[in-house]
């Protein structure tokens, strides 16, 4: 599963989750077997290449229907800010599907 994540900075310890019209920075975290495989920021998400399964988001008032248009899952994240947190939160399946 490869999880897209707009983030406010490129540290996979240090930043955090935030809206996607404020992202200066955008993650990738390649979750296989229930752990991390690989995380990879990007400047711009156009820089991305290869399928991506879900998008994580701060908020049900995200404008996500790009992603919805490509398929993508768009899962919401009430409280979890850090990677390791959305991480973990999506492996006990408590992020919460966009409520359209």
């Amino acid at each position: 599963m490869k999880l897209l994540l707009p983030m406010d900075g490129d540290d996979a310890q240090e930043s955090e989750l935030t809206g996607i019209l404020t992202a200066t920075h955008w993650a990738t975290v390649e979750v296989e077997e229930g752990r991390v495989v690989e995380i990879n920021f990007y400047t711009d998400r156009s820089e991305i290449e290869g399928w991506l399964d879900a998008v994580i988001v701060t908020n049900n008032y995200e404008p996500v229907m790009e992603f919805i248009d490509n398929q993508m899952m768009v899962l919401v994240a009430h409280t979890q800010r850090s990677v390791d947190d959305i991480v973990e939160a999506y492996l006990f399946r408590e992020l919460h599907d966009l409520a359209l």
